[in-house]
């Protein structure tokens, strides 16, 4: 079943059979990915139901490919259907809720969409409610959104940590080294011996690559803005560190040759905010990992009478003449500024409190 969702410029079309926001459009312009199998008898090929499907957005729950429990690669969240619980649209507000069908280690996850007219954003907000009893238990999760991209599209983001990848790359084919460790995203060790500049996406083709973020501040608003220049635009992720402490960056840039993937599949960032142990897998984050040791949790501790709540936003801008990227971006109550290289100023109707409940 697909649900529409339409406010001001903006309009949705949410795919309730796997809970994936399939689309976002501006002024009638496709802000997300769509991988160019979906729909087509090629999807078949696909290993699971979230790859069948696999564009937009999604809240993935456990996160990749779970070695606790035995749920879908990027759990039910985003391989089982969503009831629609409430749905309203005014000129000035749109709102919908629903609930995940299926629970996620025995707890109940809800879903809040929320768009307004004054306003060139995508909220979200899930609760995460109850779950395993058991002694530890956790669960890592991450929102999915993919974009199309150039060679060379700039990539800011709020100042990390470190930059990490896994002890094994995801494919033969990558450019980045495994392991790897960096406190400058621009300086991060290839494979080659040399260094990638993680703040631009990768000129070359052929490969797949996956890096872990670690926020610097985990008691504030993250974020990640990348100024796409086919495009023109700006597309900011904005998140709730405090639950949110890691960015995954995915470039799937033509770096897996099977089907239905087929080399095509380039060109792609995911911007992946969430709560896990990066690419080690969901047993791994409930431990001693590489992520926990740059000093931040990568489970949230499931447990009867308790609530996490997810906070996320997508914010899409045209880019001004002359753009060269984002320098850095701050909050207030009811606007987000973002500072462009060149000392350019804009000002976005953005509301913060939808991040401090």
């Amino acid at each position: 079943m697909e649900l529409w969702l339409c406010c001001g410029a903006l309009k949705l079309r949410f795919e309730a059979e796997v809970g994936n926001i399939h689309s976002l459009m501006l002024n009638g312009r496709e802000i997300f990915h769509t991988a160019h199998w979906v729909g087509t008898p090629l999807a078949a090929e696909a290993s699971s139901v979230v790859d069948a499907h696999l564009a937009g957005d999604f809240l993935a729950a456990p996160f990749g490919t779970s070695d606790v429990v035995e749920d879908p690669p990027h759990g039910w969240t985003a391989n089982s259907g969503w009831h629609l619980m409430s749905r309203t649209e005014t000129d000035a507000h749109a709102h919908m809720k629903l609930a995940l069908e299926r629970p996620v280690m025995g707890a109940q996850i809800t879903k809040e969409i929320m768009l307004y007219a004054d306003q060139p954003v995508l909220y979200q907000r899930h609760e995460i409610t109850g779950g395993s009893k058991e002694e530890g238990a956790g669960l890592t999760f991450a929102h999915h959104p993919m974009l199309r991209v150039s060679p060379g599209d700039l990539i800011a983001s709020s100042p990390k940590r470190a930059a990490l990848t896994s002890d094994a790359p995801l494919e033969a084919a990558h450019i980045l080294a495994y392991p790897g460790r960096s406190t400058d995203v621009t300086q991060f060790p290839s494979r080659d011996g040399g260094r990638v500049d993680l703040s631009h996406y990768p000129h070359q083709t052929g490969h797949e690559d996956f890096v872990t973020l670690v926020e610097e501040d985990v008691e504030s608003l993250g974020w990640t803005a990348v100024s796409r220049a086919r495009e023109r635009d700006i597309v900011v992720f904005v998140k709730d560190s405090r639950v949110m402490p890691i960015t995954m960056l995915w470039m799937s840039n033509g770096g897996r040759d099977y089907a239905p993937w087929d080399g095509r599949h380039d060109g792609v960032l995911g911007v992946e905010d969430g709560c896990a142990a990066g690419a080690e897998g969901h047993r791994a984050a409930l431990g001693d990992n590489a992520v926990a040791r740059e000093g931040v949790r990568t489970v949230l501790t499931l447990e009867e009478g308790r609530t996490h709540v997810l906070c996320h936003a997508t914010v899409v801008l045209e880019q001004p003449e002359g753009w060269q990227g984002v320098e850095a971006i701050s909050f207030e109550d009811h606007e987000m500024i973002v500072v462009g290289q060149n000392g350019e100023i804009l000002r976005v109707p953005f509301e913060t409190s939808h991040f401090f409940i």
